[in-house]
């Protein structure tokens, strides 16, 4: 099969279809509606959560900071008799340098895959985080103590040792589209699309999943659990949305992905902002941003409470259209 020779086809189903491109993404919504001065509130996660509770936004429990090498060796101190904790970097991206603990036996912790781990890794782990082996531009970090969320049991069926998140995107305070993103064995239960987590669709108004991806591939079922994807109604969706269309306020990014999780206990905490939220979305929900964007740069007015523009959001996009999306390579 000739790909190049038949680019000019392809490009034209993804035009049809609506598809959102790299490059206008980063030309026509980042660079036009994301003003540099806002971005530390959002690449950095602790300036970010900050900003998030004072708005009143529910997020996970910050445990503890980690600024120095000589913290490292203060690890029992730093986490207060706390047993179960996630460490991630406060500039981190894609998911990585995130170190999962589930549990603690004797003198050792237990990481999200059941294995073992030594204070020596954590203090490793940390060291690694502080000086920049997993954040933007390798730049020197701190490394983020924050509690453990624990998955709403309804997620059960839908995930491998993990807890899934909800990406919606938010342009100009309107959500557009969303995705539930479910842990596999293959992400070793981390809710990222790039490291073998699926990607899920979901109706914007009603919180029901529509289809679900993996990759570039369609799947019908949780590979790990043979649940099926579609069909589920997430607990909590008009929160959620609600919590998602809020956090323009919170930060003054126009295009914005926030990504949210529910705790058994607690509910709908958002986890974090994204400044360039990735484009797998479309697929996962088989249609294109492109008109969705456009609906909203059509508004008389953009001067809305977040409670009108998640209603205005889920009357003009609750019902999924179709299209090629899932036809086309991707």
């Amino acid at each position: 099969m000739n790909v190049l020779g038949n680019m000019p086809g392809l490009v034209m189903r993804l035009n049809r279809s609506g598809v959102l491109g790299l490059n206008r993404r980063n030309g026509d919504y980042i660079m036009k509606f994301n003003h540099r001065r806002y971005y530390p509130l959002v690449d950095d996660k602790v300036l970010c959560k900050i900003r998030l509770q004072e708005q009143g936004l529910a997020v996970p429990d910050l445990i503890g900071i980690v600024r120095w090498m000589r913290q490292t060796a203060q690890i029992d101190e730093l986490l207060g008799g706390s047993n179960e904790f996630v460490i991630k970097p406060a500039h981190g991206s894609g998911g990585d340098g995130i170190l999962i603990i589930t549990d603690r036996k004797s003198d050792y912790f237990v990481d999200s895959d059941g294995m073992l781990v030594q204070h020596v890794d954590l203090e490793h782990h940390m060291t690694n985080v502080i000086g920049g082996l997993y954040s933007l531009g390798g730049q020197p970090d701190v490394a983020m103590i924050e509690s453990l969320v624990h998955f709403d049991p309804a997620f059960s069926d839908l995930t491998y040792h993990g807890v899934p998140d909800i990406r919606v995107i938010v342009y100009r305070g309107y959500p557009v589209m969303a995705m539930i993103r479910l842990p596999t064995r293959q992400s070793h239960g981390k809710a990222n699309l790039h490291r073998g987590a699926i990607g899920v669709g979901v109706d914007l108004c009603s919180g029901i999943t529509i289809g679900g991806v993996s990759g570039n591939e369609p799947v019908s079922e949780h590979p790990d659990t043979g649940a099926a994807v579609a069909g589920f109604a997430i607990p909590h969706w008009s929160r959620i949305v609600s919590m998602a269309a809020r956090c323009y306020e919170a930060v003054g990014l126009g295009y914005l992905g926030v990504d949210i999780v529910l705790d058994r206990d607690l509910g709908p905490l958002i986890l974090e902002l994204n400044a360039r939220p990735g484009l797998n979305i479309q697929i996962a929900n088989r249609q294109g941003l492109c008109k969705r964007l456009d609906a909203v740069d059509q508004l008389g007015t953009l001067d809305q409470t977040h409670e009108k523009r998640v209603a205005w959001a889920c009357e003009t996009f609750g019902e999924p259209e179709s299209d090629l999306l899932m036809q086309a390579p991707w």
